[in-house]
């Protein structure tokens, strides 16, 4: 005799999808928190000074 297997309610999400959708929502998560903390490092002496000294060039007339 064949069991009849209920059929997945269409309107109620998988486990594996709610799983995938927790793990895409701590990659979010975490991939803000890292942008925010490159946002937030330091710009390098070195980096400032290339950029001054190509402003100093540009403004007397070297462009």
């Amino acid at each position: 005799m064949i069991e009849n297997m209920p059929s997945p309610d269409p309107r109620k999400p998988s486990a594996a999808l709610d799983e995938a959708r927790l793990r895409q929502q701590a990659i979010g998560v975490r991939l803000r928190q890292m942008f925010d903390e490159v946002v937030n490092e330091d710009v390098p002496d070195e980096f400032l000074d290339i950029l001054r000294r190509h402003d100093e060039k540009k403004a007397g007339g070297e462009g």
